[in-house]
């Protein structure tokens, strides 16, 4: 085995939910989340990383419309994720032969919607269209091999002072003459499966990582400026494979205070899609 294919196989401790447990509310048995200190988000101490609880949404997704692969989730990030747990309704919208779609909501412990999502499902072709996959876009990632281990961007405590998603369920690598300082960037991420005991699918498996564009193409550090995504949009044209997966991002930042960052994803055998973050950009300095 080589150097390159052990990193691959590297797994981190933990997870970023609990065990799930089951609760009776509104006269059904639902599935109740506990986010553990892995998935704290890097500005509200009672709030959630988005990436995990969005793995768990597509999760809801799969397992409502299976037959059918999961190409695009939106996610609209009306509320803060809390800490205190949640549970996922799903629900299928349109179920086509060839197409179909589904629908999200995360629900608090008082019945508050606070994230919804909606996904789009294709059915796969039952034989091969072409002999190798077609992509014009000149971009080659680079190999898992190549990489250094790093900190996470964000190597200062988060503005809060706890425990959070830059701690040890997340790991880092980096192509050679990349930092984790502001920039464009391109790393690869391993981060904790999201429940205990439970495989994620490779859908699930790349929205921690997803989610943190914003992060990896920063224009500035968070104790000057707070960068805050109220959606995440993932997009793949196939499943990535392995425990570690990359991100080559961008950002646009301007001064009316909004922002976008946009990801190449990909794995050690190529691309695999895109995630796209809409920003609001906010002064995170007290004003004299």
């Amino acid at each position: 085995m080589t150097v390159g294919s052990e990193r691959a196989t590297e797994t981190v401790p933990d997870a970023f939910f609990t065990t799930p447990e089951w609760r009776a509310i509104g006269g059904a048995d639902v599935e109740w989340f506990t986010p553990t200190d892995h998935t704290r988000g890097p500005w509200d101490a009672e709030s959630c990383h988005a990436g995990p609880p969005t793995g768990l949404m597509v999760r809801a997704m799969e397992q409502v419309l299976r037959g059918m692969s999961l190409v695009r989730i939106t996610v609209d990030l009306a509320r803060p994720i809390p800490m205190a747990g949640f549970r996922i309704d799903a629900d299928i919208t349109r179920r086509g032969r060839t197409v179909g779609a589904t629908s999200a909501a995360l629900v608090d412990g008082d019945g508050v919607t606070r994230v919804t999502a909606v996904g789009l499902h294709i059915t796969p072709a039952e034989r091969p269209l072409f002999d190798h996959p077609l992509d014009n876009s000149g971009y080659v990632p680079p190999r898992l091999a190549s990489a250094e281990p790093g900190a996470f961007p964000l190597v200062r405590p988060l503005p809060h002072g706890r425990p959070g998603f830059n701690g040890p369920a997340v790991r880092m690598r980096y192509p050679p003459g990349e930092s984790t300082g502001p920039g464009s960037t391109t790393a690869w991420m391993n981060t904790a499966v999201l429940l205990p005991d439970e495989t994620p699918s490779p859908f699930q498996r790349i929205c921690p990582l997803a989610d943190c564009g914003n992060a990896l193409s920063r224009h500035a550090e968070p104790s000057e400026v707070m960068f805050l995504n109220p959606d995440l949009t993932i997009a793949l044209h196939r499943d990535p494979i392995g425990a570690w997966l990359g991100s080559r991002t961008v950002s646009q930042w301007q001064p009316s205070g909004i922002g976008l960052a946009t990801a190449t994803l990909f794995d050690d055998e190529g691309l695999v899609g895109q995630a796209v973050q809409t920003m609001l950009l906010r002064n995170a300095r007290p004003s004299t």
